[in-house]
Order: C-alpha cells, then sequence, then structure tokens
C-alpha cells in the first residue's frame, strides 16, 4: 500500500469514529485530520466535501454487514442472532447507521437497496407460514436484533439491565423471531 492509500485509509478511519460520535453536521474535519495525522486540504483534496466523506465511510462500512452477516431466510432466528452479535459489537457502525437516518440522509444506498431486495425476495419464497409481508418480517427481524445496540433508543433506554447478560439476551432475541417467523413458542 502506498503513501497516498495509507492516508486515505487513515482518514477514513478517522471519519468513521469522528461521524460516529458528532454526526455529519457535528463533526469537524480539522478533528478528522488531526487524528489522521494529516493536512486537513488533504481531505478535500480525496474527498471533495465533509458530505462525500461521510458518504463514502458510509458505503465502505456498509458491505461488512452483508459480507459478515450471512442471510438465512430458513433460519431466520440464527440470522436474527448473528445480526444481534454484529451490532452490539460494532458500536461506532450503528451510530453511523443511526446518524445516517437522523440527519436526513437516509437516500437508500444501491448496495444497501439491493442488499434489501434479495432479502424480501428469498423470504417471499419460504416464508408464507409467517403469516407476515416479507418487507415487515425482514424490518421487524432487524428491529428486534438491533434493539439493544448502542444507538437504539428502545433496549438500552426501556430496558438499561436487559443487555448485561448478553448471552440470554441473544437467546431471548432468537426465541422472539423464531415465533415470529412462525415457528412453534419454545416450551
Amino acid at each position: 500500500m502506498g503513501n497516498s492509500e495509507i492516508t486515505r485509509t487513515g482518514i477514513l478511519d478517522a471519519a468513521l469514529a469522528e461521524f460516529a460520535a458528532h454526526g455529519v453536521a457535528g463533526a469537524r474535519v480539522d478533528r478528522i485530520a488531526a487524528a489522521a495525522g494529516c493536512n486537513k486540504n488533504l481531505i478535500y483534496v480525496y474527498f471533495q466535501s465533509k458530505e462525500n466523506l461521510f458518504a463514502t465511510v458510509l458505503e465502505q462500512q456498509l458491505p461488512r454487514v452483508y459480507r459478515e452477516i450471512p442471510f438465512t431466510p430458513d433460519d431466520l432466528a440464527g440470522y436474527a442472532a448473528r445480526v444481534f452479535d454484529f451490532a452490539m459489537d460494532n458500536p461506532a457502525l450503528m451510530r453511523l447507521l443511526a446518524w445516517n437516518g437522523l440527519e436526513g440522509r437516509a437516500a437508500p444506498q444501491p448496495v444497501r437497496t439491493r442488499a434489501r431486495d434479495e432479502k424480501v425476495r428469498e423470504l417471499a419464497t419460504g416464508t408464507a407460514e409467517a403469516g407476515f409481508a416479507p418487507e415487515f418480517l425482514l424490518t421487524a427481524v432487524m428491529a428486534l436484533a438491533t434493539a439493544w445496540a448502542e444507538p437504539s433508543p428502545y433496549g438500552p433506554g426501556l430496558d438499561p439491565d436487559g443487555g448485561t447478560d448478553r448471552d440470554a439476551l441473544r437467546a431471548t432475541v432468537h426465541r422472539a423471531v423464531a415465533v415470529l417467523a412462525g415457528a412453534p413458542p419454545a416450551g
């Protein structure tokens, strides 16, 4: 990796931390430059604007979700448990996604739209027994699986002790999604 690629990678890493902490509106390019150990103007050379830098960070991070969490429409509960673990292990990415929505930047990214559409198609062929539209089922699974992630206003805010036993919480999410997907409730 050449110096310019190392610098670009350093900027993207610093930008992830800054945007996760402050969103686009609160992020400061001078703090990103300081954390990356580069000149502030270099950020504008590589990315043109703070908004383009945010979009680049998001586009870089989102594919990780699809690579690291295999979608298993025949085992939605297992998928939900893996999403739960990913969300709990990646608070910066979860905050980045939250800021993306909060700041009105939620325009669908092509990679995210394609991944969602593919999951909906896969669910449409095998979830008739659940009695829910595949779009609703996917949204419900993602909501349950990420409800206790750091930026969520629900899990941590409404049930602050709920995340203290992560294994028990993962098992509860798994069981809830199994029921939602049409499996009989566990005794």
